[in-house]
């Protein structure tokens, strides 16, 4: 039988130790916070639960539009107070229950789990140090998947209570009187979004022109504009370099000399991967200038029978990512049918009011040449719809080789756009025409009718590049 030994209880950990146990593997997987990792206990379950009750506010504040009053004020959301403490005890108690749910599938799959967290030692065992002491475990195939931890920077260290790292959002009993947001990619975008949503007057410190620099600049476009409407202020083109608590204030200081004052700060300046100190080096595992483990398209590492996964191999930060490559490690050591992994096919998704939904090529390379395409845009308020639901803001953009109208990425900007880009995904994933996607049913009236639409009107392009707004 062959010894699995997986280091991290993540998605690219459990996912793995799931596929390994189903194939046979002796499985055993070490996880020290809790199985689901950051993914399930301080990141993407807790966010986005956090970030469904801010949706409801924004319906609510939209209500007027659908002709909807209380006792005659258009108000609707100012019947509604937000009870933090409430919220983040919901938070905390879905994230504890999913997590327990996994241990339940785990368990039941055969996995042996193990409270602590490993090191390797050379290529063929791991050492779990645990509060009973060490153990020296053998292994035929090692997976890391670790994950990462928020970046700090030195002059701004949070504190847990004033200023704050996202894993931390979640201990505020009361809703920040104005919040800092520092960062405004992935991140710092969905938590400004979110708390602007719940009533926190909100200052979204951006070092970019425009928030979310790493999407579709269109979709950017969009979302800075719904930000700026709703009241939140955004400082662009301006550099936080330090943060203090004075009082029961925080100020951030500007690289260029302006300061910010809030109640609260929240750090969102990126990840550092988790790798320092777990024998990596020493059992030949390159790791790159950022620290991150390098890995092929089937997850190994230049170490034999070494792979990794997820958030530490700085592939994509993309729970479903550090899934697949979970998945494809194992179905890669065990011998098992595999493709390598196709980040082209990678649906993603920026949970903001309204939501990016990408996959594919995007705007970018086909702006830098680096692709050519045709691509068509459609504004959703011109959408059946959309117009009933009181949508304003948001798009479909399609994009599709000039020659054989082949649909090759696309972007939908709307409330629900993390439900809208399957059909997308769907066809780069097939290599589906636009005529193919045309020709498919939508129920009218819908917002997928709109990308049936941009579909149709890519229809016997010539081969000049056009984008039609």
């Amino acid at each position: 039988m062959t010894d699995v030994v997986i280091i991290g209880g993540g998605p690219g950990g459990y996912e793995a130790a799931l596929v390994a146990s189903q194939l046979g593997g002796r499985v055993t997987l070490i996880e020290r916070r809790g199985l689901g990792g950051s993914a399930v206990l301080t990141d993407v379950v807790p966010s986005k639960t956090l970030i469904a009750t801010a949706e409801v506010m924004t319906m609510l504040r939209g209500a007027h539009e659908l002709g909807l009053r209380l006792d005659g004020s258009d108000n609707l959301a100012a019947a509604f107070s937000v009870d933090l403490a409430a919220v983040n005890d919901r938070v905390l108690r879905l994230a504890a229950a999913q997590s327990a749910d996994i241990g339940v599938r785990l368990r039941a799959e055969g996995v042996r789990l193990i409270e602590g967290s490993g090191r390797l030692d050379g290529t063929e065992a791991v050492i779990a140090s645990t509060a009973e002491g060490e153990q020296r475990l053998a292994a035929d195939i090692i997976l890391i998947a670790t994950g990462t931890t928020p970046r700090e920077l030195p002059a701004a260290r949070p504190d847990g209570e004033r200023i704050l790292t996202w894993t931390q959002l979640y201990n505020l009993r009361e809703l920040p009187e104005r919040l800092i947001v520092v960062g405004s990619g992935v991140t710092g975008a969905e938590f400004a979004s979110a708390y602007n949503a719940l009533g926190a007057d909100v200052v979204l410190v951006s070092s970019r022109e425009q928030v979310l620099p790493g999407e579709d600049a269109d979709a950017g476009r969009v979302v800075q504009q719904v930000f700026e409407r709703s009241g939140m202020t955004i400082l662009s083109r301006s550099r936080a370099q330090a943060a203090r608590v004075d009082g029961d204030q925080v100020v951030v200081e500007l690289a260029d000399g302006r300061t910010v004052t809030g109640s609260h700060c929240l750090m969102a300046v990126g990840s550092v991967p988790n790798t320092a100190g777990i024998g990596l080096e020493q059992a030949g595992v390159a790791l790159d200038e950022r620290g991150y483990i390098t890995v092929d398209k089937v997850s190994r590492t230049t170490a034999r029978g070494v792979y990794a996964a997820g958030d530490c191999t700085g592939v994509f930060a993309l729970a479903s990512v550090a899934a697949m490559q979970g998945r494809i490690a194992m179905w890669h050591s065990l011998g098992d049918a595999v493709g390598p992994l196709d980040l082209r096919t990678v649906a993603a998704n920026v949970f903001t009011a309204p939501e990016i939904a990408t996959v594919g090529v995007g705007q970018a390379e086909v702006d830098s040449g680096l692709v050519n395409a045709h691509a068509v845009m459609l504004p959703l308020h011109t959408n059946a719809r959309a117009k009933m639901r009181g949508i304003n803001d948001g798009f479909v953009k399609v994009f599709c080789l000039p020659t054989t109208g082949i649909v090759i990425g696309g972007v939908v900007v709307a409330p629900i756009a993390s439900e809208l880009i399957e059909a997308l995904s769907l066809a780069v994933r097939e290599k589906l025409t636009v005529d193919q996607l045309a020709q498919s049913f939508t129920v009218y009236p819908s917002l997928t009718g709109s990308i049936a639409e941009a579909a149709r009107r890519l229809h016997g392009r010539s081969a000049v590049q056009t984008l039609s707004h």
